[in-house]
């Protein structure tokens, strides 16, 4: 099975979506956060580290590629192209000003799954229509985990890709213990909680009790 593949398939199934986070891991390394993730269940990986020197990011994507193929899991890569190309990731993850789509699949070829990162209406159908494999919805909720983010855009505009959007997404932003249910009622059935995870004193038992939420 292809990455491209995985990834649409993990996503429609649902389920909580990892994003790493090391500035919020209370100390830890990438490497013990993502297999605690694993080992909790979680199926969709996204390695997200804006300010480290490539070289590193590089060594760490090649030890999380090779944890998350012995999980089955899918790997994914926030921005940086070349680094998902060169590490065998399954999918790329850019942002609404980043590289265009087409761009970004001329490079990356027929089989990595490409993810973008939509705010409105507009911009979900234009993901579909520019072939985007998947899209994120968000942030739904307030943010601090990332900077230059824009306002959130709530209920409504998840409201509207659950029912005029049929590529598979994953709701992003904000989104805690405490909402997590609100947000699945609204038909979201894959999502990304950073901190909450990341910053959990023990990864394994915050990821059981959200699972729990979403399949009670």
């Amino acid at each position: 099975m292809n990455g491209r593949t995985l990834v649409t398939r993990l996503m429609r199934e649902g389920g909580l979506y990892g994003l790493t986070a090391e500035k919020f891991s209370l100390g830890r390394r990438n490497a013990d956060v993502v297999r605690a993730m694993l080992d909790g269940g979680i199926r969709i990986i996204q390695y997200r580290e804006k300010t480290k020197k490539m070289g590193l990011k590089y060594e760490e994507c090649l030890q999380l590629r090779a944890m998350t193929r012995e999980a089955d899991a899918a790997f994914i890569v926030n921005d940086d192209i070349d680094l998902a190309l060169l590490t065998g990731a399954d999918g790329v993850h850019v942002g609404q000003e980043d590289l265009p789509i087409e761009a970004v699949r001329a490079l990356v070829g027929e089989n990595m799954a490409i993810g973008l990162s939509t705010h409105s209406p507009e911009q979900a159908r234009a993901a579909v229509s520019l072939g985007a494999d998947y899209i994120g919805v968000g942030p739904i909720f307030t943010t601090r985990t990332k900077e230059d983010v824009c306002a959130p855009v709530g209920f409504e505009y998840l409201d509207f890709v659950v029912r005029n959007i049929d590529l598979p997404f994953v709701a992003i932003g904000g989104i805690k213990e405490h909402n997590l249910k609100a947000v699945a009622d609204h038909g979201a059935r894959c999502m990304a909680l950073v901190t909450e995870i990341t910053a959990a004193e023990d990864i394994r038992s915050k990821i059981a009790a959200l699972t729990n939420i979403l399949c009670p």
